[in-house]
């Protein structure tokens, strides 16, 4: 039932045996610096039998960070410390693709290396309270950025992209999901701007293009990964024209020639089939929660090209032998998802007869 998941596939420059890939997941367990260490280099070595990898969430700048200990790659210690993840994936055998995620207004203060004031494309807070070293605080209202704040950004991201492959890296997936900077900018009740960044659907999709655009330039388009999540409410995204903005933004991106279009599917199926028309290259789908058989039948009918998964992922390390093999899965512990050490990290165990 589940041998289409198990079939070779390829993507941008890659050939792949199989087509599950390991979804992005955040685990806060960086240096308090953003430097990635050797028990990570572990835990993503623990996974190289994924067909892909992708990382947790890494901020391109100090401006990008909203959450404790998350990994950058904007500093040399930080490269350096993604050389020792992506050394540690290679020996394994296995692919990797670091994810580059600015998270806009959805930050405080407290957690950044600087201090300042979130930025964002309008100066709206969003709901919720961010958790910090001091407890959760409410997050503040963001900082509109200028027009030229916009390209210093851009920038950013073609410069991280640049820091991740000189770390090693196969490439980068560019998070434009959940609510974060480029979703900010995508959606209307976060992005209230009159210049040519905001307003219409061709004006919100600006940012995100612009900065798939500056990547695959600068690392080659066949590295360069995008993730969506079209209807996607988290961080206080409201989204009213899903079904005219994504067909947009895909129209947009498909002639950069990108390796993949990353979909977080959020229950929208006839724009899902849309999107797949649409997208000329391959489409990696995430059915969160969703039982294998289902996405194995993603494969099957072409809906998809690939499935990546997170929760299975994070606690089978062995994930592809085990589907191989019949064997019975771990169970996630969701207690020990986000920060800590090796328990529920590295400690999972791997099957045996």
């Amino acid at each position: 039932m589940l041998n289409s998941l198990l079939t070779p596939t390829a993507v941008g420059g890659m050939t792949l045996p199989h087509r599950l890939v390991m979804a992005p997941m955040t685990r806060d367990r960086s240096t308090p610096e953003g430097i990635p260490t050797d028990l990570n280099a572990e835990y993503y070595a623990q996974r190289a039998s994924h067909a892909l990898i992708i990382t947790e969430g890494t901020q391109p700048s100090a401006d990008g960070q909203g959450y404790l200990l998350t990994p950058g790659v904007h500093s040399d210690e930080q490269i350096a410390g993604w050389r020792k993840v992506t050394d540690a994936v290679h020996a394994a055998n296995g692919r990797i693709f670091i994810q580059l995620m600015h998270v806009g207004r959805i930050s405080h203060p407290d957690n950044t290396p600087h201090g300042r004031q979130p930025v964002a494309p309008s100066a709206i807070r969003p709901e919720g309270v961010m958790f910090t070293a001091s407890g959760p605080r409410e997050m503040p209202i963001p900082r509109a950025l200028s027009s030229q704040e916009i390209a210093a950004t851009v920038d950013e991201f073609r410069r991280a992209a640049a820091a991740a492959v000189a770390a090693g890296a196969d490439g980068v997936e560019i998070h434009a999901a959940n609510g974060y900077l480029v979703h900010q900018f995508l959606s209307g009740n976060t992005n209230q701007r009159t210049d040519r960044y905001g307003g219409s659907i061709d004006n919100r999709i600006r940012f995100a293009v612009e900065v798939a655009a500056a990547v695959a330039d600068e690392i080659g388009s066949d590295r360069t990964g995008v993730r969506i999540s079209p209807g996607n409410t988290y961080n206080d995204i409201a989204e009213s024209d899903t079904v005219e903005l994504y067909p947009a933004l895909v129209r947009a991106l498909g002639p950069l020639g990108l390796a993949y279009l990353h979909v977080m599917h959020m229950g929208d199926d006839a724009l899902l089939e849309i999107l797949r028309t649409l997208w000329p290259a391959t489409l990696i789908l995430n059915r969160g929660g969703t039982e294998l058989p289902i996405r194995a039948k993603d494969i099957e009918n072409g809906t998809a090209d690939m499935v990546s998964v997170g929760a299975l992922a994070l606690a089978n390390p062995d994930l592809v032998e085990r589907l191989r093999s019949g064997a019975p899965l771990n169970t996630p512990d969701p207690a020990t998802f986000y920060g800590g050490g090796a328990a529920g990290y590295t400690d999972y165990p791997t099957y045996t007869v």
